[in-house]
């Protein structure tokens, strides 16, 4: 277990907090002392032995540590660093994590604020944006680009030259074509293989991934084609 290094405030006390304590423990570079969260039900508990320290305001008292947004959902999560730097979190304060099984290769870039657990890929000239997550086992390939915010859920996988917009969701598994465009806001679903664009703000599943529209029943299922059956949108 690696001890000490730079002070570290996660915020957001959800499994994604957990799981980057589970690297920073053991690898370090940083020493957690405390996690933020708005649930007044949170404050004065702990995650995984690290005290929740209340929302945002407690910050004030920790001003030399570095901060992470540990929110799943890239849409919050852009938000909430919104919010951060309003509050007087500048660009030298945002925490990165890499687990040391990620090889950043030359002419890869890792943006700030950023989290990319074990067994990520990037293989040649990829780009990752700020406050982005890479779950295990994501596969970047050549002159990918991944935009900030955006979420790449476990085992994800981007064929070469493929642009993901900020705030993206891909679902776990989900794998996308070379030199396809995944929209800003956007959402794969798991298991999903995208052939062709994926306009923004919009959700998409299935193989090949097709647009889902809301039916009237509430359900969210997929554009029906002639001879297919209909295909549930499901989120990791």
């Amino acid at each position: 277990m690696t001890a000490g290094g730079r002070p570290l405030v996660l915020v957001g006390a959800g499994g994604l907090a957990r799981e980057v304590l589970a690297v920073v423990r053991r690898h370090g570079p940083y020493e957690a002392v405390g996690v933020l969260d708005d649930d007044p039900a949170a404050r004065g508990g702990e995650l995984g032995g690290v005290p929740v320290l209340g929302g945002l305001p407690a910050l004030a008292a920790l001003p030399d540590a570095a901060v992470l947004a540990c929110v799943g959902h890239g849409r919050v999560r852009a938000g909430l660093v919104t919010r951060l730097a309003a509050a007087g979190v500048g660009p030298d304060r945002w925490a990165t994590v890499v687990h040391p099984s990620v090889e950043v290769p030359d002419g890869c870039t890792v943006g700030a604020g950023s989290v990319l657990l074990a067994g990520v890929v990037l293989t040649a000239d990829v780009r990752v944006g700020r406050h982005v997550v890479l779950m295990p086992h994501v596969t970047l390939t050549h002159d990918d680009e991944v935009r900030d915010a955006a979420t790449l859920a476990a085992g994800a996988t981007l064929g070469g030259g493929v642009r993901v917009g900020p705030r993206a969701y891909l679902g776990m598994r989900s794998a996308v074509r070379e030199r396809v465009r995944v929209g800003a806001g956007a959402t794969l679903g798991m298991g999903a293989v995208l052939l062709t664009d994926l306009p923004d703000g919009e959700t998409w599943a299935g193989v090949p991934a097709r647009p889902l529209h809301r039916a009237v029943d509430g359900h969210v299922h997929g554009a029906r084609d002639p001879g297919t059956r209909d295909e549930r949108a499901v989120r990791a």
